[in-house]
């Protein structure tokens, strides 16, 4: 029982160093060959799992060797414009002006549930909208619409940009803790933290949760049973 748990952290440990190794992609925008190399890594750490009788060194020398070799073909992609492209294909235009390219739609494999699919997605529901519609590499549809079925920006409506307003808040405080990040992104100092506090009333270790954006706008939650 002990060397399957030790076999079993050793190689998870190991695919989270190779998976870190290899970058960071979402399932979904995995290159062809990034794909390949993840499930293979994945059958092979099961094997030493599940019949003891396999040393471990079985599933980290391939481990290892899928990873080198995944690096080293991400170098020769960054290097090579053709390598890339043999690795990875390269980016299919499927509807242009609202017109479907039927050929390019064929090549791909692609049905036409699967193209309203992803249309749908990128809240497109009429093909006539598209001014361009991209297959990239990773299988995503980038979806271009045409002008007068985007979305109304401010720019469109000529109204005046306000800079760095727009930006998002951030969690300052989380669980009586500081997230150091958090000052320099909002352009504040740990003075002006420790005056707010004061003026609420509140220790930094009592509150729950605060969150503040770049006009030093702030939001406090403290602590159940610490509110005063």
């Amino acid at each position: 029982m002990f060397t399957v748990f030790f076999k079993t952290v050793i190689l998870y440990a190991l695919i989270i160093f190779g998976l870190r190794l290899m970058g960071k992609r979402q399932l979904g925008e995995l290159q062809p060959s990034e794909f390949v190399i993840t499930i293979l890594i994945s059958n092979i750490a099961t094997l030493p799992i599940e019949d003891i009788d396999i040393p471990l060194l079985t599933g980290i020398l391939p481990i290892l060797t899928l990873v080198c070799c995944e690096v080293l073909i991400s170098t020769l992609s960054l290097k090579s414009k053709r390598a890339r492209r043999i690795l990875s294909g390269s980016p299919k235009i499927i509807i242009r002006d609202g017109v479907i390219d039927q050929k390019e739609l064929k090549d791909l494999r692609f049905s036409i549930d699967d193209l309203m699919e992803q249309l749908r997605q990128n809240s497109v529901f009429d093909i006539a909208d598209v001014a361009f519609a991209i297959v990239e590499t990773t299988g995503k549809l980038s979806v271009y619409p045409k002008f007068e079925a985007r979305n109304v920006t401010a720019q469109m409506l000529g109204l005046p940009a306000e800079g760095e307003e727009t930006a998002p808040p951030v969690v300052m405080i989380s669980d009586g803790k500081l997230i150091e990040q958090a000052l320099p992104y909002c352009n504040l100092r740990p003075e002006w933290l420790e005056k707010t506090l004061r003026e609420q009333q509140v220790e930094l270790r009592d509150v729950f949760l605060m969150t503040c954006n770049r006009q030093a706008n702030y939001h406090i939650i403290k602590k159940e049973g610490k509110a005063g």
